[in-house]
């Protein structure tokens, strides 16, 4: 399993480890990954992802997976998270406009 976000793509950078004596080694920066199941209410079912904890404060924050996948680019999204957005539009696209009174 790599260590990549589902929904972002966000992925390991690289950088130096720093010594006391300014000694420079390479080391890894991991995304902080958490296994997570959203809810879809487009799709009726759950989905289950592993995001980054900031994709997360991102989700909740936009109001959602389905709002979150509906209103992010193609371009900044992974190719599965691209998938449930195209199955979201559909499935959103399909359904009847309700009547506001």
């Amino acid at each position: 399993m790599s260590r990549r976000c589902e929904l972002t793509a966000k992925g390991a950078q690289v950088g130096h480890k720093v010594s006391h004596s300014n000694i420079k080694t390479k080391r890894r920066f991991l995304p902080n990954l958490v296994n997570v199941t959203f809810l879809s209410d487009a799709l009726g079912r759950a989905v289950r992802l592993r995001v980054s904890t900031s994709a997360l404060k991102s989700v909740d924050h936009r109001g959602g997976l389905d709002a979150y996948l509906l209103k992010a680019r193609d371009a900044e999204l992974s190719p599965k998270a691209v998938e449930l957005k195209r199955a979201i539009a559909k499935k959103a696209a399909g359904a009847p406009v309700a009547a506001a009174s």
